[in-house]
């Protein structure tokens, strides 16, 4: 495995200065409603360069015929169009035209062998993503005025596959770096802290799961047809029961989730909505709605996790819109009364 940093920028330093290893902190609560932490000391990259300060390096990749998978996450606005990048920039501005040109590159040095084209899954969290990739880099290659024979293996030879991630990673423990490395009994500069719990859904062929060796792996990863219906559900359950729980525990006094989660009569409000008025308005199975709503409310109690209810009250009318009026109005038709609590959380 191989990182790409995609910005010009010196900081933090190269994980290659560490061999490529660093260590996870996997922290939250078990199955049985207890606090945990697991180090865990991660050993698959093999080094990472720098787009802007090796561009043959970057180039080189393409030559790599075991190379099958290219996975991005460079923020929401990472997938963009740069107007002024060309095909002879060292590199390019924006991801998708430094991916443009490092898919010329392969094409070219496998003389557009259809066996050599690759599984792209970005990360970054907008909707559909693998397709608004995908179309940036047919834009440019039409652009840059490419062979029609590059855009036609561009299209047959490789896959684009739009994906959901869901896991809070909560990055460097700066206040607590030094207890953690007191712990593990070494330093590590590129120490990351994350939740328990994790979702990535993929858009693709089932011959995917194979190919990720996901039959011999316990990932709680899908390979669907659609994210559609995922995406609705954490937006509906995750983020929809976030919403409505903000007015009325800060109306109580609290200030986190956690602390709102603790409190016998808001966590009974926040489970009675979800379970009762959120979840049978949703397409998807039941039982697997219930799994991820018990997952969600485990993780609104990670007591590592300090989440303020005036950072999720920001925008909060837009918020309502997109995240519970959906579910209100369906609970409405489908019974022929507004539902309590998410009414509730709207008056108050």
């Amino acid at each position: 495995m191989v990182i790409v940093r995609p910005i010009e920028s010196a900081f933090p330093p190269s994980l290659s200065t560490q061999d490529g290893l660093y260590t996870t902190i996997i922290r939250g609560l078990n199955e049985r409603g207890e606090a945990v932490s697991d180090a865990r000391l991660i050993r698959s990259v093999n080094r990472e360069i720098s787009v802007y300060a090796d561009y043959d390096a970057f180039l080189q990749l393409a030559h790599n015929p075991d190379m099958r998978f290219v996975f991005s996450n460079t923020t929401e606005a990472g997938i963009s169009y740069h107007p002024g990048d060309r095909f002879e920039d060292a590199p390019a501005v924006s991801y998708p035209a430094k991916l443009t040109r490092l898919l010329y590159e392969r094409y070219s040095h496998f003389a557009g062998a259809a066996d050599k084209g690759w599984i792209i899954i970005p990360c970054e969290l907008i909707d559909y993503n693998g397709e608004a990739l995908r179309e940036l880099v047919l834009r440019y290659a039409h652009e840059w005025a490419l062979p029609a024979a590059f855009i036609t293996w561009l299209q047959e030879a490789n896959a684009f596959c739009s994906t959901l991630v869901d896991r809070i990673v909560t990055g460097y423990p700066r206040d607590e770096a030094g207890a953690i490395e007191g712990q593990l009994g070494y330093k590590d500069g590129f120490l990351a802290t994350a939740e328990h719990f994790y979702l990535f859904v993929i858009q693709g062929p089932k011959s995917l799961a194979a190919e990720l060796r996901l039959d011999k792996l316990p990932l709680n990863v899908l390979i669907v047809d659609d994210i559609k219906p995922y995406k609705e559900r954490k937006v509906a359950i995750l983020n929809g029961a976030h919403t409505a729980l903000v007015p009325v525990a800060y109306q109580a006094g609290l200030d986190t989730v956690g602390e709102a989660m603790n409190d016998p009569e808001i966590c009974a409000f926040v489970e009675k909505a979800i379970y009762a008025e959120i979840i049978p308005v949703l397409d998807l199975p039941r039982a697997e709605l219930e799994s991820f709503a018990s997952a969600v409310t485990g993780r609104f109690r990670n007591p590592y996790i300090k989440h303020q209810l005036l950072s999720i009250a920001l925008n909060g009318m837009t918020k309502f819109r997109t995240r519970i009026l959906p579910q209100l109005l369906a609970g409405q038709e489908k019974s022929g009364k507004l539902p309590t609590r998410l009414t509730f959380a709207l008056a108050r």
